[in-house]
């Protein structure tokens, strides 16, 4: 049985990667591999109520349970009983062709440059199918990966990506997965919050996570989190817990980078990232007021990475760190307030904004140093691997 995989079970005090699984501040390449399974449940019932029995009747079979072999050896056998590397996770059909997506997580190793894709990876049905599964590819820097089965002889039942972005808090949502090993498994809960940052398999973090009180643990990485429509809106992953197990507290992985992850791999098998390189820090009015800046929204540079793009351009980071309230900041940085034209908001920062565009182009920024206006010409670059901002 899946369940009985040795997967290690290290517990973080706060925040357990992967759906319960992966320790994101080790980058020696020993990142434990633990996943959840989520299960979704599609469709309304009478009167436009949730109907988490509709949903999972008729999606369930689209649900998959992923097991990855890590170890150097050949002997499944040996793997299975603890003496390799093994993880459980789980993913979702997309297509008639076989295409399956999952966390990265779930069919890597690692972190950053030390990242390892599995060995072998099998794919488990709910009709008891269980197959070798293709790694097409991973999105470290969203914690997406595709794998493609031969669909030959099994019942798919591809799933509808929805909008994360149209999400609103209090939205009804179905989870299914295989916590703990157990397929098939349906929870269900509410959209707690959005617009949430959490850990990528980088150095840079994955905006617009979706936060929900829907029942996540070890096993359910890679699980579909659904709407009440049955589409869906994000890709469960980590949870928040001082004891390891679900306390209401899992994030997904928003169904909009998904779709843009997805996209990329099928074409060439990566993701390619614009970079701008800066870290940065939202300006707000009782800030913007002690540093008598003259607007009061926009992304504060705190650091221009050297030689990055924005750099290059002459984009201004901070110098001597003062604490204002319980915030740290470095005075001095340059603030952006446009990009392209778009405003830089809490819920539209940069990252957001530049996530949208691509390595190569090249982006007008409205820039603030001090008092004075002025409009600055980047070329954008590839993210690199491994650099903050």
């Amino acid at each position: 049985m899946i369940a009985r995989l040795a997967v290690p079970a290290t517990v973080l005090a706060l925040l357990v990667a992967g759906c319960g699984g992966g320790d994101d501040s080790n980058s020696s390449g020993t990142r434990t591999v633990e996943t959840t399974k989520v299960q979704v449940v599609e469709g309304t019932g009478a009167n436009g109520k949730f109907d988490a029995a509709g949903i999972f009747s008729r999606l369930f079979d689209g649900v998959v349970t992923v097991v990855s072999l890590f170890g150097s050896g050949d002997d499944l056998q040996a793997l299975l009983s603890g003496e390799g590397s093994a993880g459980q996770g789980s993913g979702f059909v997309l297509d008639d062709n076989g295409y399956i997506a999952t966390n990265g997580h779930v069919i890597t190793q690692g972190m950053g440059k030390n990242i390892k894709k599995a060995r072998e990876v099998f794919v488990r049905f709910a009709d008891g199918n269980q197959v070798p599964a293709k790694i097409i590819g991973y999105d470290a820097n969203a914690d997406v990966g595709l794998i493609k089965v031969d669909p030959g002889g099994l019942k798919l039942v591809p799933l509808k990506l929805g909008r994360s972005s149209a999400v609103r808090v209090g939205e009804p949502v179905a989870a299914i997965g295989s916590p703990f090993g157990e397929e098939q498994s349906l929870s269900v809960g509410v959209i707690s919050a959005t617009d949430r940052t959490i850990e990528a398999l980088t150095d840079f973090q994955i905006g617009n996570a979706l936060q929900t009180d829907a029942a996540i643990n070890r096993g359910n990485s890679g699980g579909p989190l659904l709407d009440a429509k049955g589409e869906v809106i994000g890709i469960n992953s980590q949870i928040r817990s001082a004891s390891g197990g679900s306390e209401g507290v899992g994030f997904a992985v928003p169904s909009d980078t998904v779709k843009r992850s997805v996209g990329q791999l099928r074409e060439d098998g990566k993701v390619r990232y614009a970079y701008l390189g800066v870290s940065t820090q939202p300006l707000y009015p009782q800030l913007a007021r002690r540093l008598k800046l003259p607007i009061t929204r926009g992304a504060l540079v705190a650091e221009a990475v050297k030689g990055g793009p924005a750099d290059k351009a002459g984009i201004k980071g901070g110098g001597k760190e003062i604490r204002f309230q319980i915030t740290p900041v470095r005075l001095g940085g340059d603030v952006i307030t446009r990009v392209n034209g778009n405003p830089v908001t809490p819920r539209n920062d940069i990252a957001d904004l530049i996530a949208g565009l691509h390595p190569g182009d090249t982006v007008t920024l409205d820039v603030y140093r001090g008092k004075a206006h002025r409009t600055v010409q980047v070329k954008l670059t590839e993210r690199p691997s491994d650099l903050p901002g």
